[in-house]
């Protein structure tokens, strides 16, 4: 395993049996950054460190259970439940309260479900290129992307993403700039075709055209407490972007029906952008990120979560 080259303290803690890695800077209350598919805490590595610096907070980010330096245990039957529990427990774990969540990808419905279950541990939401919401062919993926996704979703999966690990080969570089030193983080952190496991099976737990049934009751169950949410949540869109994308106006509605689900929430233009944004441009995510930190009085000495709460119209 490569070194991770930034200035965190690394720690693990036990999760219901697992090991989860988990790396943190500064001091005060708590970031949690999440990531998701097929990345880890590495990808927040030019970003955490600013925005713990810059808001007087701690900045804290996961492993998912199976991905970066977590356990990759070959056993257990992955749900998108089991993630958002790991997650659960790991916030209680380190008794984290206050907290600003960050998630990118499938770290935003994870932790958004978490996020709705115990809204008092949390003060505010950031997402960026993630989705709260189940999807078909036809309305979130352009033409050229159903394909292989279909490929990788049935029993060429295990050939395509564990086998010739094309999750991190392909997907990274098709959607941003990577250095070598990059990839070759993300390549050492799987470097077995069993250890890429939790890979596949994400691409198996998408909710797409109603399955599986439990994913997509996972997602509902989320969905209806969003309109009760009072909490603040920004959401960071690049131009084009990849979910939802500009390319392909469809996928743009489910955003538009989301907004009007949760009217308070603050849509923050990133600019030029595909994926993953912290590989991207991290400078430009630091600033959002920092910037609606800030605006909602979040930085050290800054507002309560009851001061700034907001009420649901």
């Amino acid at each position: 395993m490569s070194q991770l080259k930034y200035p965190f303290r690394s720690a693990r803690v036990n999760v219901t049996g697992h090991s989860i890695h988990y790396v943190e800077h500064g001091t005060g209350k708590p970031i949690l950054f999440l990531h998701g598919n097929p990345t880890s805490s590495y990808l927040w590595r030019n970003v955490l460190p600013h925005v713990a610096s810059r808001t007087g907070r701690r900045g804290i980010a996961m492993d998912l259970l199976g991905f970066g330096e977590s356990d990759k245990p070959g056993d257990v039957r992955y749900t998108l439940e089991l993630h958002a529990n790991i997650i659960r427990d790991f916030i209680e774990a380190l008794d984290l309260r206050d907290i600003v969540l960050v998630a990118d990808d499938w770290g935003g419905p994870l932790g958004m479900h978490n996020v709705v279950a115990q809204p008092e541990r949390f003060q505010s939401v950031i997402l960026m290129e993630t989705f709260l919401w189940c999807f078909t062919f036809e309305d979130d993926f352009e033409p050229k992307f159903r394909m292989p996704f279909r490929m990788m979703r049935g029993p060429l999966g295990y050939v395509f993403v564990q086998m010739m690990n094309m999750m991190i080969k392909k997907v990274i570089p098709e959607h941003c700039a990577i250095t070598d030193e990059g990839m070759q983080h993300y390549l050492d952190a799987m470097p077995t075709v069993a250890s890429r496991r939790a890979m596949r099976e994400f691409v198996r737990l998408n909710p797409l055209h109603g399955k599986p049934q439990h994913s997509v009751d996972f997602m509902e169950a989320m969905r209806a407490k969003l309109p009760q949410l009072r909490l603040p949540v920004s959401w960071i869109k690049a131009t084009p972007g990849v979910v939802p994308s500009d390319d392909y106006p469809p996928s743009l509605r489910k955003l538009d029906e989301l907004r009007q689900m949760i009217p308070h929430m603050q849509l923050k233009e990133f600019g030029p952008g595909h994926h993953f944004l912290a590989e991207e441009n991290p400078g430009r995510v630091v600033e959002l990120v920092t910037e609606a930190i800030a605006e909602l009085g979040l930085s050290r000495n800054g507002a309560s979560a009851s001061e700034r709460s907001i009420d649901t119209p």
